[in-house]
């Protein structure tokens, strides 16, 4: 076959890929081409019929002509192949592209502990977390509540594997974990999970949620404990919450302080929430004990801080007026008490 006829042919072919416009298109064009009986094709073939002579100049000719043949075949097949792809894409985005309806919000107590969180983040507070199967010597010794502290007692602890092993009682584990962990000065907030085997009731559960703080600086006092406390407290309820501080003891502080609100449900008439005394509970601190100091090897001599739990729970059951625990942790999604207005509108 002469030279200027295979440019012809590829010519040709050229053409008839630039004005395809489907992959049903290329099915065609190879079938006249490059299949079987297609030009090109037949035009390679006739290289067996040459002398061989002329075959050793013009065959290599004609197989290059014929693999840029395939090759601009296959470029096309492979780019309307593609395109087709972006479009189903497309046209598939397009039909899922509906608003979704709300069928959920975040629970109150999560919504309560980034709200905390926010509020000590941004007075340069950092977050913390520990394990919730906890070692005695973090949850109670180093905590200077030794194995015959009748503190003990109080909290009914869950044990996997006595003496060392169990559910942690209290945030102040982590307290412990810090201590020894990190050398001061710092600012630390840890919110958690907690365990103790106590009864079931309106106010109380085996399982609660805590909210602990720990200040370590070189000089710190009772009046900047009560600061961040009214600092957060009037921050979650307003200006006019009503709160009170008793003396109270915990072994790994002294001095102690009891924490209380005035109950929102009966705004301290007494009612069953607050067992008739008109307050809640709802935290426990005071300056870190140098016994707690020392166990972390930190010299109470140079240093010094305070240290506080709050009862999360509490803190939801009076910000969204939730008059039972037992609705936090509840499996019931058709029970919507605790929806009131203000909170679907803050949620």
């Amino acid at each position: 076959m002469p030279e200027n006829k295979m440019k012809n042919l590829l010519d040709e072919l050229k053409q008839a890929l630039s004005s395809a416009q489907a992959t049903a298109d290329t099915k065609a064009i190879w079938r006249r081409y490059l299949g079987d009986k297609g030009s090109i094709k037949l035009a390679l073939k006739e290289i067996k019929n040459l002398p061989l002579a002329e075959k050793r100049v013009k065959a290599p000719l004609l197989k290059r002509f014929y693999q840029e043949a395939l090759n601009l075949f296959k470029a096309k097949e492979n780019s309307l192949k593609n395109n087709q792809l972006q479009h189903e894409l497309g046209s598939g985005s397009e039909e899922l592209q509906f608003n979704l309806p709300k069928i959920g919000h975040l629970h109150p107590i999560t919504r309560t502990i980034r709200e905390i969180n926010r509020l000590f983040t941004g007075l340069g507070f950092s977050l913390m977390d520990g394990p919730e199967i906890e070692e005695d010597e973090y949850c109670f010794q180093r905590l200077n509540v030794p194995p015959d502290h009748p503190a003990r007692d109080m909290q009914d602890s869950i044990y996997i594997k006595k003496p060392n092993f169990l559910l942690r009682t209290q945030t102040s584990s982590i307290e412990a974990r810090v201590l020894a962990a990190y050398p001061p000065p710092f600012k630390i907030v840890s919110p958690g999970r907690v365990y103790r085997n106590e009864n079931v009731n309106k106010s109380n559960h085996f399982i609660f949620h805590q909210y602990q703080a720990v200040v370590v600086l070189k000089e710190v006092s009772l009046k900047d404990m009560f600061g961040v406390f009214n600092l957060l407290l009037k921050k979650l309820y307003g200006q006019e919450m009503a709160i009170r501080y008793r003396n109270k003891y915990y072994p790994e502080v002294e001095p102690g302080a009891g924490v209380d609100l005035e109950c929102f449900n009966c705004h301290g008439a007494g009612c069953a929430i607050c067992k008739g005394v008109g307050w809640i509970e709802v935290g426990g601190a005071g300056i870190i004990h140098p016994k707690v100091l020392a166990a972390a090897k930190i010299d109470p001599k140079k240093w010094m801080g305070f240290a506080f739990g709050l009862g999360l729970d509490r803190l939801v059951m009076a910000k969204y007026n939730i008059t039972d625990i037992r609705t936090l942790l509840g499996g019931n999604l058709g029970y919507k008490y605790y929806q009131n207005e203000n909170f679907i509108q803050s949620n």
